[in-house]
């Protein structure tokens, strides 16, 4: 049940969404038990982001939400992972991309919790 949902200063194509999404669902399953088939996705793009006190260059903020818990080792290769995503794919230099994780012990789906 994990959630990436990322906030970008570019415009995404639908292409450059679906290459993203992909790429993300490979991505997820550095973290133990997770896997594309639970991930959700999220984008906005064309987002208004200040970093350093200004919008000179491309910026991402991405979060990474799990049900359950991970390492901290686990969490550094999935900011690699989504940095090397984000820079191939959006041009959005890796110092220029915040990473946010969060474990979340309540998640539901299908009208109940796990």
């Amino acid at each position: 049940m994990p959630f990436i949902n990322s906030k970008v200063t570019v415009k995404m194509s639908p292409e450059t969404k679906e290459r993203v999404k992909s790429r993300l669902g490979e991505a997820i399953a550095i973290i133990p038990g997770k896997s594309e088939s639970w991930l959700m996705v999220g984008f906005e793009d064309g987002y208004d982001l200040y970093f350093k006190g200004n919008r000179d260059k491309e910026t991402a903020f991405v979060e990474v939400k799990i049900f359950g818990s991970a390492s901290a080792d686990v969490y550094d290769r999935m900011t690699g992972a989504i940095c090397k995503i984000f820079e191939e794919e959006l041009q959005i230099p890796a110092d220029r991309i915040y990473v946010k994780y969060e474990e979340v012990a309540n998640w539901g789906w299908n009208g109940n919790n796990f």
